[in-house]
């Protein structure tokens, strides 16, 4: 079950900082991004360990259920895998979506053939199933530049929450600036540029804890949770 302070922790921060919190309605660019599979995990035939690939839900039906949808940008770090585990916890709660968006950058296997995911998406949402199986869990694979596929699909599938991870910054001078051009850059564009309250998220250390949470109104806010 999602944890009620994070639930609690997204409803303060959206009243008292006017984010929009409701889903966000937009129009249907693509950002010339090109889908190269996708995959949806649902509660009927997860019992049964089938594969739901019917059409998904529109997001209108499920905001007029109450229900939001939230969506995790992932590739193959930690921190990634960090941010999912996050949003699956404290944001996501019965009912709702659970969108893990992953962007290729360049074709790759299976690329164009509209097959199943890679491994990577796939592994991740089987994980989410089995975690949380009352939170609906798809898996989108994008070819496409990454912050307009990510800004577009957030139109799009009419997201209510963008959860992102932030990297742990660099002891080496050198390194640190390569990574602020390459991450760090892409989580502050997303921040400011995309139509849902977005958060980029990142794990603690052992001996300290919690998350580091950021977004448009508050830096690397202490969550203890």
């Amino acid at each position: 079950m999602a944890s009620g302070g994070g639930e609690h922790f997204l409803r303060q921060l959206s009243a008292s900082n006017g984010a929009q919190y409701a889903v966000a309605r937009g129009g249907e660019d693509d950002g010339g991004g090109r889908r190269t599979g996708s995959r949806r995990w649902s509660r009927k035939r997860a019992a049964r360990g089938g594969v739901c690939g019917g059409k998904r839900e529109s997001s209108s039906a499920a905001a007029a259920a109450g229900r939001k949808r939230v969506m995790v940008v992932v590739d193959d770090s930690s921190g990634a895998k960090h941010a999912v585990m996050w949003a699956l916890t404290h944001v996501a709660n019965k009912g709702d979506f659970l969108t893990l968006l992953h962007v290729l950058p360049h074709a790759g296997a299976g690329a164009g053939r509209g097959e199943e995911p890679p491994s990577l998406a796939n592994s991740l949402g089987t994980l989410c199933k089995a975690c949380r199986p009352e939170v609906e869990v798809e898996a989108l694979v994008i070819q496409g530049p990454k912050l307009a596929t990510v800004l577009s699909q957030v139109k799009k599938l009419e997201a209510s929450v963008l959860v992102l991870s932030q990297c742990r910054p660099s002891h080496l001078c050198w390194l640190s600036c390569f990574l602020r051009s390459s991450s760090e850059e892409f989580v502050e564009q997303c921040i400011n540029q995309a139509e849902c309250l977005t958060l980029a998220v990142r794990k603690q250390s052992k001996g300290v804890g919690g998350y580091l949470i950021s977004t448009r109104w508050q830096k690397n806010f202490w969550l203890l949770a």
